[in-house]
């Protein structure tokens, strides 16, 4: 095994609906990583307590054909802050993935494996510029995941005037950490002087629901509706644009801020920043 790779134990497990879960497991002492960057976690199927506990011989054989005695590999972005004592991730489950539809089985006290070398470059280091005013961070799903780690970082908080979090899903279920969200401002806003004022906009875009836009972020964008709904204009002069989420959101969220006179950041030059690790 790699000396990057390290055992950490499951220590909480949420779920949100059927497909979507959160869980948190220990955090290795000389761990570091930045605020929006994803690390490679490692699962062994056979390993699961789920398994274990099968009373069943006939299940217990077909969990083990099920289940080869490998490790699985996968990128997760981090929702927990730089300084937490513990990891946090947010997982989908695609119902024949090798990893997820065994790591939607993970009970407290299971062992899962951690790369401790942390990847990415979705963070706000990149932007090498003085910061402009305003921060619009546009997720869909679990691509909210770096975002809160970056919001649960103060210097994020002092280094913006508005944050613009855009959090698109498919039904209201699926919107998860809403009361976390909402309670960022207080938590984070009040450890800073003149902090960033957090504007949520929540997006709905398969049912009605009161509050939520119900577009895709490209929509919303090319018709200003997002723009209307935070309050401020997007200026190509004075904000940064991260996206991360599914892989045709990204790009055709991408290709909707070119439009509007955004241009990628390479070298530290440039408003757009993305994340691709699918």
């Amino acid at each position: 095994m790699s000396e990057n790779i390290q055992a950490v134990k499951v220590l909480s497990k949420t779920t949100w609906t059927p497909n979507l879960f959160s869980f948190t497991v220990s955090r290795p002492d000389s761990f570091k990583f930045t605020a929006g960057q994803f690390v490679r976690l490692g699962v062994n199927p056979s390993k699961l307590q789920h398994y274990k506990q099968l009373n069943d011989p006939q299940s217990q054989t077909r969990a083990a054909e099920q289940a080869p005695d490998e490790d699985i590999f996968r990128a997760y972005s981090i929702v927990s802050s730089p300084f937490d004592e513990v990891l946090e991730f947010f997982s989908i489950v695609i119902p024949d993935g090798a990893f997820t539809s065994q790591l939607q089985h993970l009970q407290v006290g299971d062992e899962l494996l951690l790369n401790t070398m942390p990847f990415g470059f979705l963070t706000l280091a990149r932007y090498q510029k003085p910061h402009p005013k305003d921060l619009w961070l546009l997720a869909t799903g679990t691509g909210l995941a770096p975002f809160l780690s970056m919001l649960q970082d103060l210097k994020t908080w002092e280094d913006y005037e508005h944050i613009v979090l855009a959090y698109s899903a498919r039904s209201f279920e699926e919107l998860a950490y809403v009361d976390k969200i909402q309670q960022l401002q207080d938590d984070f806003g009040s450890l800073v002087d003149n902090p960033a004022r957090l504007i949520f906009i929540p997006i709905v875009t398969r049912e009605p629901m009161d509050g939520a836009l119900t577009e895709r972020l490209p929509k919303l964008l090319l018709e200003g509706s997002l723009q209307k709904r935070a309050g401020i204009a997007l200026e190509t002069d004075s904000a940064h644009a991260m996206l991360c989420g599914n892989p045709e959101m990204v790009e055709d969220t991408k290709e909707a801020l070119k439009t509007l006179g955004m241009v990628m950041n390479r070298r530290g030059e440039g408003n757009i920043a993305v994340e691709n690790y699918w």
